[in-house]
């Protein structure tokens, strides 16, 4: 049995996704619905049992779930960067971790889980995941922050060769659509070419970039899933990993091959940024990707034009959620 914490959010109904596509349904989601519209993700998937993660939680500490566990994937959390709200997160993302952990640790669970590449504030200390830079790093936000604590805190409780841990970066394309002002600049980009005809990027404030030069590794979801599934199968993977792809790209190349993607003229407008993004704002970031390359981990990203191409032609257009049985 597989537990997917999170399981209805964005990349873990994705890897559910891709589990179904190999037959595999011996899986429990835990997440929590509520008035959103996160449920759709769970639509066209093949699952075992639901957990409410409160409820889930109340049973592995009383001991009272009615199977065996074999692999906890754990992507529960509060993904969002401007969550303000910082009792809420070391809850959520940082006590809520450690109970999953020691469970896992305790009962010989395999443990995969996210962590994320906000752990590495603005890059002035790079975007190495070797686990001894793991002290030096410093979060721009709270968000990160929880993420870097757990972090620390596997290394520190001398977990890191019984783990493993992954560093996402910019991961965009199908089932994000529940994630509000968090949804990628695809998406976000997608609806303002649909309903206005142009796309709209902050200004610079780093004299070192123009607007719409700033860079971000920018991730496809499938070839995130595909990087999961092999380390599921490769019980020998342990330790903190990046997953980006290594080559970054601009938001303006971003938008351009939206516009390609809709056979639409290129027409982007630079407006300000929030006063409050400024001082938290990461203009660069490029995963490290020797460490995952030195696995036996096949890492080939799939293009960033095919991969904007796919997503908007295949999925936008349409809205649709993965669905297993799609070709």
């Amino acid at each position: 049995m597989i537990v997917v914490t999170g399981g209805a959010g964005f990349i873990g109904s994705a890897l559910i996704w891709g589990l179904n596509r190999q037959d595999i349904a011996n899986i429990v989601i835990v997440d929590h619905l509520d008035e959103g519209k996160k449920w759709r993700n769970l639509v066209n998937l093949d699952y075992y049992e639901y957990y409410d993660k409160q409820e889930f939680l109340d049973r592995i500490v009383n001991n009272d779930l009615p199977f065996e566990v074999d692999t906890c994937i754990h992507f529960g959390a509060c993904s969002n960067t401007m969550e303000r709200d910082k009792h809420y997160l070391m809850q959520n993302n940082y006590k809520y971790s450690q109970k999953i952990a020691l469970w896992a640790i305790n009962n010989d669970i395999r443990l995969i889980y996210a962590s994320s590449a906000a752990t590495y504030g603005d890059g002035s200390k790079g975007y190495d995941d070797a686990e001894s830079n793991l002290n030096s790093l410093q979060p721009l936000n709270m968000y990160g922050y929880s993420k870097y604590l757990f972090d620390r805190w596997v290394k520190k409780m001398g977990y890191l060769d019984r783990v493993v841990g992954l560093k996402f970066f910019n991961v965009f394309g199908p089932n994000e659509y529940h994630k509000d002002d968090m949804r990628s600049m695809v998406l976000k980009g997608f609806k303002q070419v649909r309903d206005e005809g142009g796309i709209k990027l902050f200004e610079s404030y780093d004299e070192h970039y123009a607007d719409g030069q700033q860079v971000r590794d920018f991730v496809y979801v499938k070839d995130v899933v595909r990087i999961i599934l092999e380390i599921l199968n490769d019980p020998s993977i342990v330790g903190i990993f990046n997953v980006g792809t290594g080559n970054p790209n601009t938001w303006n190349e971003l938008a351009n091959a939206v516009f390609d993607a809709l056979n639409k003229p290129r027409n982007i407008t630079y407006i300000p940024m929030p006063k409050y993004l400024r001082k938290n704002y990461q203009y660069f970031t490029q995963a490290k990707m020797d460490k995952l390359h030195n696995t036996n981990i096949s890492v080939n990203f799939t293009p960033f034009r095919d991969a904007i191409k796919d997503y908007v032609q295949n999925y936008l257009v349409d809205t649709l959620y993965l669905d297993p049985a799609a070709k």
